[in-house]
């Protein structure tokens, strides 16, 4: 009996762990399933944004990151929340509106911020990472707001 419910329990936390991927996948901006249209998340905090390459992929809660080397990628296996961007890598400016929205992202635009990753639309002459900047601290509380109600739904 002790088995089968323990047996139960593992069933009913792996039920649970695929649906919290499914559910951050939804909510994350991803290109051919992944993020950050492919550049290495750690390169942002190192250098400057590069490419990753697909053979040092890596899934993190259900989201792709690609790696430029073998060693980018073990940085980011040691500490992923530090280097993933906020807001799923969604626009930070669109989700700090009074009606936020789910607005694709320049890789090449972005900004960190306390040791955080944001990204921002830039396309058509508009750079929506120098409004943010205007008023960057109620911008991120309104973001930050708004992306905890969107990924509630």
């Amino acid at each position: 009996m002790r088995i089968l419910i323990l047996l139960f329990l593992c069933t009913l936390q792996l039920s649970s762990f695929a649906q919290d991927e499914t559910a951050r996948k939804k909510h994350y901006n991803l290109t051919d399933n992944v993020a950050l249209s492919g550049y290495d998340p750690v390169s942002y905090f190192v250098n400057k944004p590069v490419e990753g390459k697909k053979e040092f992929a890596y899934t993190y809660k259900g989201i792709t990151y690609y790696f430029l080397t073998e060693k980018s990628q073990a940085i980011f296996k040691a500490n992923p929340e530090k280097y993933e961007p906020q807001y799923g890598g969604w626009c930070a400016y669109a989700l700090a509106k009074e009606e936020p929205q789910l607005m694709e992202a320049d890789p090449l635009t972005y900004k960190i911020t306390d040791g955080k990753l944001y990204v921002f639309y830039n396309a058509f002459g508009i750079n929506t990472k120098k409004k943010w900047t205007k008023n960057e601290p109620n911008m991120q509380s309104t973001a930050d707001k708004n992306w905890g109600t969107i990924i509630k739904e």
